[in-house]
């Protein structure tokens, strides 16, 4: 048959012939770690068929899984574990690793040994994370400060995955779960608190950029502020309170920000295309205001 054929070229990861792989495109780096959330590209396929009886092929950025809750198929996840970033592999897994003696009707009949193409895209350690999560609040105040900073790294490297696939909405709630993280932490030592601001800094940023993705000026511009109140003279807060101030319209504000951050960076593209932008809406606000006030006076000369 057509899988006894291609199993006899693959490799038994377990050896009882459960589990076969065929290394397809090699990755780079280490494997997936096991308490993993992974991004992949997958199809499975019945013997006898070219048509997948399930895909992601149809998704432009496939949803972060969780290895062990996400990742149902026992043979799936053994074989994830197996790979590399960037590898794409086929994988044969008999029923005892796939659906069992019962299938999964009406896709998968009984006894069914599948065939899955698999590439891995990203993924993410988050055994730190869910380890962080599972201790109580008192817990969680008694870790080492750099502990904390490797969970909240690893909220922000979730949240920029999901602002890079334009899901600003959960980019913003991974942004805000790692400021509550750093907010809950609470400590007298000077030196651990401008940590704990430098490591806010950032997020602020992504968080104000991630507001303005979202229409919302008003909280880009809060973000904004609370990022200056840690650093006074950051280039990219002061771009981001121009850019809010500039869709709420107040031009003056708007001005004085840019132009600070053109002080600081007076080649950067961003900002001096901005500032153009900034005077091109300013004269059309200033000529609109001249020829309201002149048809206003001459109504009142009409009295």
């Amino acid at each position: 048959s057509p899988f006894h054929l291609l199993g006899q070229q693959m490799q038994d990861l377990l050896g009882d012939g459960g589990v076969l792989k065929e290394v397809v495109q090699p990755g780079q780096g280490p494997p997936v770690p096991r308490d993993s959330s992974v991004s992949i590209n997958f199809s499975g396929f019945l013997e006898y068929s070219d048509r997948p009886f399930e895909t992601t092929s149809n998704l432009k950025y496939p949803r972060m899984m969780k290895l062990g809750r996400d990742v149902t198929l026992c043979g799936l996840e053994l074989g994830i574990l197996t790979m590399r970033k960037g590898e794409f592999s086929r994988f044969l897994f008999l029923p005892v690793y796939a659906y069992g003696e019962m299938g999964c009707p009406p896709l998968i009949p009984p006894v069914a040994t599948v065939l899955y193409e698999v590439q891995v895209l990203d993924f993410l350690d988050s055994a730190q994370v869910d380890e962080f999560f599972a201790m109580s609040s008192e817990e969680q105040n008694t870790v080492p400060l750099s502990k904390l900073f490797n969970v909240v790294d690893t909220e922000r490297s979730f949240g920029n995955r999901c602002f890079n696939q334009s899901r600003f909405e959960d980019a913003k709630d991974r942004y805000k779960q790692a400021l509550t993280l750093l907010g809950n932490r609470e400590t007298e030592d000077k030196e651990k608190k401008r940590s704990i601001a430098a490591v806010q800094l950032p997020i602020y940023l992504n968080l104000s950029l991630t507001q303005l993705r979202l229409d919302r000026p008003l909280k880009a511009l809060k973000y904004g502020h609370k990022a200056l109140e840690i650093d006074p003279t950051n280039t990219k807060a002061l771009f981001r309170c121009g850019q809010a101030y500039l869709e709420l319209f107040d031009y003056e504000k708007a001005q004085d920000y840019l132009t600070m951050a053109q002080a600081n960076k007076p080649f950067d593209i961003d900002i001096n295309n901005l500032l153009r932008k900034l005077a091109i809406r300013y004269k059309d606000y200033l000529d609109k205001e001249k020829e309201l006030c002149s048809k206003m006076c001459a109504d009142f000369v009409k009295k």
